[in-house]
């Protein structure tokens, strides 16, 4: 079994910022996902969640930063392995312009009908739907 943590982060308009996956993506190319990755070995969700988030996007959690803070939502069983993805979630002050694609095809801010309708990575299937019908999300934004 392997872990994972990943961050749902929403910005002023409500949009998610989602990862167009490439083709070189180990799981799930060519679609949409959750930007995040794998935990370390002796490293906790919390701190894999962070260095995920900058790895990929360039965009930091914590004071100052464009991206305050990030709280614990749920945790999934993903992949035929039963994989454990941990699911964190933010409010952000970031746009587009503000990240940095370290991974995939691009890393944007998608509205949340485009990312209900997009082809979306196993895992992303199970998180994105479920967030936004969760009362978690409607108070990062409205």
């Amino acid at each position: 079994m392997r872990c994972f943590a990943t961050v749902l982060l929403v910005d002023a308009r409500g949009w998610l910022l989602l990862q167009e996956r490439d083709e070189h993506a180990p799981i799930d190319p060519d679609v949409w996902g959750l930007v995040g990755g794998h935990v370390e070995e002796g490293e906790g969700f919390d701190v894999a969640v962070r260095r995920e988030l900058a790895e990929e996007t360039g965009l930091r959690v914590g004071p100052g930063e464009l991206t305050p803070e990030v709280a614990y939502w749920r945790t999934f069983s993903v992949h035929d392995s039963g994989d454990e993805m941990a699911v964190y979630y933010g409010r952000t002050d970031a746009t587009d312009g503000d990240v940095v694609c370290g991974e995939g095809r691009q890393i944007v801010f998608v509205s949340p009908d485009r990312a209900r309708a997009l082809p979306l990575a196993q895992a992303a299937r199970l998180v994105v739907p479920q967030f936004l019908d969760a009362s978690a999300y409607a108070t990062l934004w409205s």
